[in-house]
């Protein structure tokens, strides 16, 4: 018998955040989380997303011990402003047992028919910002901080619990020796005299900060058509610029600014820590720290997001941050670089990769049912 309880306590989250590293424990390939950190991501206190989002945490037990977890979260933004009527779950891991997935997912669809929500979805987190989907190509491959891994079997449960596909997704990496700049290194100057736009690089985190909120802002534009966008509030912004900004090295960072000095591009770019990870196997104290910062210099890199003001798109201002990127990439003797999860159906996003030989390593899929 599948018994079914709500994660409240200290104890019960951490074992929550916990459960995958069991589950996962001879993966070659499941890159495992921060403890510390990712227990943060279900305070109040510690994540401002939860100030318009709620999420409720469930673990489920057989025979007295723990065979899965699933997080049922309501984004009241995304509810409230583009009318998407539906409950998110996420953070979802069970053991091969489909009675342990329907007991699961039972749970966060009662949550969403009291609330009158009409779908749901997953897996999904919060926002555009956080992990998503169940992987179903690319199992043999290793995954990222920014992607959740799965065994196959998660997709078979969720076709038998009539499942539909909803998004799909794609992630592919370059070598770096495969990539041919040319083009982008010729537009480049044409696009910067044309426009009157210039490049910024940096060096130091606090040279960057004052362009950051105007980043965040360049992100809720370019990003909004997307579908399951969430804008990133001001709150958000600070928590962000805090978390990610101070950790990012620099000139992995890159914007575009016209003569207003308004930004109308950005580029970030973060180091693999997909190793480092699970190294440290979700601690940072005593010695993971210092893994995490040895992975600062790691010849891997995964390109995490890439945005264009609307007005600018189209136009090829793209490549101006990649020729940037390059010359960083090829001062530093980067190998191998990495595409987070895109869209499927982003054709003009996959369009502006195709001078670097993409390779494509892992598909994942959000699924929907009706409540």
């Amino acid at each position: 018998m599948i018994f079914i309880k709500k994660a409240i306590s200290k104890k019960e989250i951490k074992q929550f955040v916990r459960f995958p590293f069991s589950l996962y424990k001879d993966s070659k390939y499941w890159v495992p989380p921060i403890i510390s950190e990712e227990i943060k991501v279900f305070n109040k206190n510690t994540n401002p997303v939860l100030q318009n989002a709620e999420v409720q945490l469930f673990l489920a037990y057989k025979d007295g011990k723990i065979v899965g977890r699933v997080a049922a979260i309501i984004n009241w933004l995304e509810v409230g402003n583009k009318s998407s009527n539906k409950i998110r779950f996420g953070w979802m891991d069970m053991i091969d047992d489909i009675e342990v997935t329907t007991a699961l997912l039972e749970q966060v669809k009662s949550i969403g028919k009291a609330h009158d929500l009409s779908y749901m979805e997953g897996p999904i987190g919060f926002s555009n910002l956080d992990k998503v989907g169940v992987l179903t190509y690319g199992y043999d491959q290793i995954g990222t901080m920014v992607t959740w891994y799965n065994h196959p079997y998660y997709v078979e449960h969720l076709n038998q619990l009539n499942f539909k596909v909803e998004k799909e997704y794609l992630e592919h990496k370059h070598q770096f020796s495969d990539i041919l700049i040319e083009d982008s290194n010729r537009l480049e100057e044409v696009i910067k005299e044309r426009y009157n736009l210039r490049a910024l690089d940096f060096t130091r985190t606090n040279d960057l900060m004052p362009y950051a909120d105007k980043m965040f802002d360049l992100f809720n534009e370019s990003y909004a058509s997307l579908s399951s966008f969430v804008a990133i509030t001001d709150i958000q912004k600070a928590f962000l610029k805090k978390k990610f900004l101070n950790f990012i090295n620099p000139e992995y960072i890159k914007f575009v600014v016209n003569e207003a000095d308004d930004l109308v591009a950005f580029g970030v770019v973060m180091p693999s820590f997909a190793e480092a990870l699970q190294k440290i196997k979700g601690k940072l104290f005593p010695f993971g720290i210092f893994h995490i910062l040895k992975a600062k210099e790691s010849k891997k890199l995964n390109f995490y997001l890439i945005g264009v003001h609307p007005e600018y798109q189209k136009k090829g201002v793209h490549s101006i941050i990649f020729s940037a990127f390059h010359r960083t990439f090829q001062e530093k003797g980067i190998l191998e670089c990495r595409r987070t999860p895109e869209l499927a159906n982003n054709l003009a996003v996959q369009k502006l990769w195709r001078n670097f030989k993409p390779v494509l390593i892992k598909k994942r899929c959000t699924f929907r049912k009706e409540l």
